[in-house]
């Protein structure tokens, strides 16, 4: 279900391929350049923009395996492909938003401490796949990355989804998947990587250098766009969907050049309308969701799993939030979105709260009850229950009423289910004050351990090396 037709992904497709070969996407990183004209790709009159004929992009998009495989610390697998499943991740941002005793909200830098909490709640609610870690005030930019590793991994045995802040980070990274990974990396990736272009038609020295550094190891990698409607992109949805589909095609003719066969999801979740009337880049507008739904059915298109983002512009954990981020959430759940970031996200990506984690978590769970087919069957039928109830009974101590309704009705942990006075008896709590109750139940949890003596010894030791060479 989505917003686009077959002859429309036809020719969207079409567009998208011959403005690779026509205009060329602008490559910034020499080597990577020189790789992809020895497989086929021609220089155009632009410095550093390479024209990429359509058998090169065809031949990656079929490379890019069909089946991208997600492990946890804890040894489970999660198989992603172009028909499911579906699982979400938390956000990440430069600030925590919380709610104070009495209402107000106070906004502050994410640091160490506080992103080891939001991480060890995001490892108490079950509809939470994994963790993504953030930036941190008390950290140089150059060891963000890894250290931001490292949290995650002290706090969480999760998928674990550390964000990139220099192209080498990722290799210290790497050096400490090997030290807590209870399975071959290779078949069993207990983290994943990602990078986005840059709109319109350009990929970043950064972004390639970490392609390279990256290759040969099987390391999970997002392609991302993020086509800025109005402003970077066409203002029609249509021409921006199109340039963004152009630069995630690059991306994976870069990324399959260098690396045949690595896993790689297709992310038209980052594009976002620009609002002319505000000047910002909109991330919780129905044309979101719109965007990111094109992209689930272009990903779909190309047999490949994909991802998208559901955030909003509140400020706050309120009613707008909440609204916001279930349209959102539920265009890409019915679209078939594999990966749904923004667990927590506030304040248009800018802010995570624990508050809004937790209902983030009630409104997964709700997303993924409703993504479940209606199952038809003899059993589920009933036909000869309604028959032995007849007309005028009731349904409340059948024998078939008892064996399936938990099966039957999704019961989520926050939303008030009942009439006002035990309601009232409990405090009339609004759901933001019930959220806060929970986030401070999980975090109250004694916090044991996730990492052996040794393990955790060996992290830090690569971390305060890697610290030590970048001073």
């Amino acid at each position: 279900m989505g917003p686009l037709s077959q002859s429309d992904l036809e020719r969207i497709d079409r567009e998208a391929v011959g403005l690779l070969e026509r205009i060329g996407i602008w490559l910034d990183h020499d080597e990577v350049r020189a790789r992809l004209v020895a497989a086929g790709a021609t220089e155009a009159p632009q410095a550093k923009v390479l024209r990429i004929p359509e058998a090169m992009v065809r031949e990656a998009m079929a490379a890019a395996p069909k089946v991208v495989r997600l492990s946890s610390v804890s040894g489970e697998d999660v198989e992603l492909t172009a028909h499911g499943p579906t699982v979400f991740w938390t956000g990440n941002a430069l600030h925590l938003t919380t709610l104070t005793a009495g209402g107000a909200t106070e906004r502050k830098p994410i640091t160490t401490e506080t992103l080891a909490e939001f991480v060890r709640l995001a490892e108490g609610l079950e509809h939470v796949h994994a963790p993504v870690a953030t930036s941190m005030a008390d950290i140089p930019p150059k060891c963000r990355d890894f250290v931001g590793f490292r949290v995650l991994a002290q706090n969480s045995r999760k998928h674990l989804r550390p964000c990139v802040y220099t192209p080498s980070g990722p290799l210290t990274i790497y050096e400490m998947a090997q030290v807590i990974a209870p399975r071959p990396f290779a078949e069993h990736p207990i983290f994943s990587l990602g990078y986005t272009a840059v709109s319109p038609l350009r990929w970043s020295n950064s972004a390639l250098e970490l392609f390279l550094l990256t290759s040969g190891k099987r390391i999970p990698i997002m392609i991302n766009v993020e086509p800025l409607a109005g402003a970077t992109a066409p203002v029609t949805l249509a021409g921006s969907i199109a340039q963004g589909n152009a630069e995630a095609l690059a991306g994976f003719t870069v990324m399959q050049t260098l690396e045949p066969g690595r896993p790689c999801v297709y992310n038209m979740g980052f594009a976002h309308p620009f609002d002319m009337r505000s000047l910002i880049s909109l991330t919780g507008a129905v044309e979101c969701g719109l965007h990111q739904s094109a992209g689930a059915q272009l990903a779909q298109f190309y047999n490949l799993p994909c991802a998208s983002w559901m955030s909003t512009e509140s400020c706050v954990p309120d009613a707008q939030a909440g609204l916001e981020k279930t349209m959102t959430g539920l265009q890409h759940a019915l679209a078939g979105v594999n990966i749904i970031w923004g667990i927590g996200q506030l304040d248009s990506q800018q802010a995570l709260s624990m508050e809004m984690a937790v209902i983030d978590n009630d409104i997964a769970g709700q997303l993924l009850r409703a993504q479940r087919a209606i199952p038809v069957s003899d059993h589920t039928l009933a036909i000869p229950h309604i028959e032995r109830v007849g007309p005028g009974g009731n349904f409340m101590i059948a024998d078939h009423t008892l064996d399936n309704y938990r099966d039957q009705l999704h019961y989520p942990d926050l939303i008030h289910r009942g009439e006002r006075q035990p309601w009232e008896e409990k405090g009339a709590k609004w759901i933001h004050d019930r959220a806060q109750d929970r986030v401070a139940d999980i975090l109250s949890q004694p916090r044991e351990p996730l990492l052996t003596e040794e393990q955790e010894r060996e992290i830090l030791a690569i971390e305060a090396r890697r610290t030590e060479e970048l001073r």
